[in-house]
């Protein structure tokens, strides 16, 4: 089945998903799977501390897959603070942006404080800009600053949590009322039917992050993913940990670990949604080869 989105029409992937950005995993042996699985892997800059060794990992990418993939730039939550050493400062993230733009990155996606001081390099180098936030107000904010697409966060989902975070089916709703640019789901999605109802709901894409921590290719510890596919997502203290403000809980997986109840190939769970998505459309009577939402 061909899909088409506004997301897959302008990013060149052919399934409309994203892959989250893994802090510290996030590298081209991991991201460049997903790429050539026919989804938008991710590489996330702040995972190579020196420049050179982005640069490295980068070029790696472009041997591993012929796909589109892009970079991603998480911003600190508290804004610039000049103060700490260990903060990054704007200039650090517009030379990776120039790094990325040197070896062809044509879409970055970013998260975390404002991010509008990259918008001018990013479009001036031909690429995309798509932002990811947890509230709609701030997506209708980086619509207004030049976002190319918005990456909005459901409370199921995991990572930073705003104390007024609404579920991923609110955010989808409202967002495609309100705002004109391409909309992608994150939140608790991992299986075929969440991949369906996100996209009915009025995303243009999913933002896949809990689903693939138990990949088979994940660099996870073999004993976290063990961990994780054996989780109770009812029980009241992994609720607490995701349904909670708490800053602690940052790294916990979000409630679409639910779906995975065992390690396996990535493939294999990209296909469990794109053909389970398939056999639903089936089932209610779409007989067309072709899903559009343009």
């Amino acid at each position: 089945m061909i899909w088409k989105t506004r997301i897959t029409e302008i990013t060149g992937i052919r399934y409309p998903l994203l892959m989250g950005a893994f802090g510290g995993w996030g590298k081209s042996e991991f991201a460049s799977i997903f790429s050539n699985l026919g989804g938008l892997g991710v590489i996330p800059a702040m995972n190579f501390p020196k420049f050179e060794d982005f640069r490295e990992d980068l070029r790696k990418m472009k041997q591993l897959t012929k796909n589109p993939f892009s970079v991603n730039l998480s911003l600190p939550h508290g804004g610039f603070n000049i103060q700490e050493k260990k903060t990054r400062t704007k200039a650090d993230y517009l030379k990776y942006v120039e790094i990325a733009l040197d070896e062809g990155v044509k879409i970055f996606t970013t998260s975390g404080y404002k991010a509008g001081f990259l918008e001018q390099k990013i479009h001036a180098g031909g690429a995309l800009w798509f932002h990811k936030c947890v509230l709609i107000k701030h997506a209708l904010s980086a619509e207004k600053v030049g976002a190319d697409a918005v990456t909005i966060v459901g409370l199921e989902g995991t990572g930073f949590k705003h104390p007024n975070t609404n579920t991923t089916l609110v955010n989808m709703t409202m967002a495609r009322k309100l705002l004109k640019i391409p909309i992608i789901a994150a939140g608790g999605i991992g299986d075929a039917r969440g991949f369906l109802a996100a996209l009915f709901s009025g995303a243009d894409a999913v933002c896949l992050g809990t689903a693939l921590m138990a990949a088979e290719e994940c660099p996870a510890p073999e004993k976290a993913k063990k961990k994780w596919t054996n989780i109770d997502i009812f029980n009241e203290d992994f609720y607490e940990t995701i349904f909670h403000y708490n800053i602690k809980h940052f790294m916990a997986p979000s409630m679409a670990i639910g779906h995975q109840r065992k390690i396996l190939p990535m493939k294999d769970i990209i296909d469990n949604i794109i053909k389970g998505a398939k056999e639903i459309l089936l089932s209610v009577g779409f007989n067309s080869n072709s899903f559009s939402l343009i």
